[in-house]
């Protein structure tokens, strides 16, 4: 994947190295620095160091003294290579939210290292990237992608920018307003969880999307090389729920399905890449996804 053809965006923060989650000894001085600085953030400082302690000792685990990443890429190519794909994400929205009339607002890339703190509440590494609504951010630590390729079975420049194109999809959600439906579909108590919940329809919508945008960036650029789809596709292969399960617990309960199956995951992400509109992405019309 020639990446390096994408612009690089502005709105990647890089909160890695912010104090908390680094595997670094907390005295009385620095609990009562978390346990101020929580109650002033609203949040609850017990919360708050339990996520660090939980922590402790994972980031500075995942490279080596050569401050190389655990596939052996140099953290900040990475670095650029989130910028450009967050770049080309915003590109792409930008004039596909135009051409229907409206202003596509950027979303943040919030790159941390261990465990961070959002809108939605604390989290660490092993949560994977994800997106808060609340704030309008994505999430990122980069060891998920060596994780992901020494662990997963997933892997390559395409099925990383895969990732970050899917939880940029949850942003395009948002703005079109299917967090808000799905919330109140909620609350009328409509099912979440299983093989056919809203939670389901809402991830693999956002795989759609992230293929709308594979396809648009695509036609950009022709920056896509031998292997490159593959990669994506086994990725997703990589994290259905069903092959999650199977590697986890030894058996598949479709009525804890979260995400979709891996065979669900690749049919909506093809859907987009090979239509390359939303129109193609209406995850919530079918009797079953």
């Amino acid at each position: 994947m020639r990446w390096r053809d994408a612009r690089e965006s502005d709105n990647v923060e890089d909160e890695r190295g912010a104090g908390i989650g680094m595997g670094m000894p907390l005295g009385l001085g620095g609990i009562a620095v978390i346990v101020v600085a929580s109650l002033l953030m609203g949040q609850s400082p017990l919360q708050i160091l339990s996520l660090i302690l939980q922590t402790q000792g994972t980031t500075m685990e995942t490279r080596d003294d050569t401050g190389a990443a655990p596939d052996g890429r140099a953290d900040d190519e990475r670095v650029h290579f989130v910028r450009a794909i967050l770049g080309e994400t915003e590109d792409v929205w930008d004039a596909t939210f135009r051409r229907a009339g409206r202003q596509y607002e950027r979303p943040r890339l919030v790159l941390f290292a261990g465990a961070v703190q959002s809108a939605c509440g604390g989290a660490t590494a092993a949560s994977g990237p994800f997106y808060c609504p609340n704030d309008r951010q994505v999430y990122l630590d980069l060891s998920f992608f060596g994780e992901m390729q020494a662990h997963l079975g997933g892997g390559g420049d395409f099925a990383e920018a895969y990732v970050i194109a899917h939880e940029v999809g949850h942003h395009v959600q948002n703005l079109l307003g299917i967090f808000d439906r799905v919330g109140q579909a909620r609350a009328r108590g409509e099912r979440m969880e299983g093989a056919t919940g809203l939670s389901v329809r809402q991830e693999l919508q956002a795989d759609c999307f992230a293929g709308v945008w594979a396809n648009r960036a695509q036609a950009r650029h022709d920056w896509l090389e031998a292997g490159d789809v593959e990669e994506a596709l086994g990725t997703a292969t990589a994290i259905g729920d069903d092959r999650l399960q199977r590697q986890t617990r030894g058996t598949v309960v479709p009525d804890a399905f979260t995400h979709g199956t891996s065979q669900q995951r690749v049919h909506w992400f093809r859907a987009g890449f090979e239509q390359g509109h939303i129109a193609a992405c209406d995850t919530f019309a079918p009797a079953s996804p």
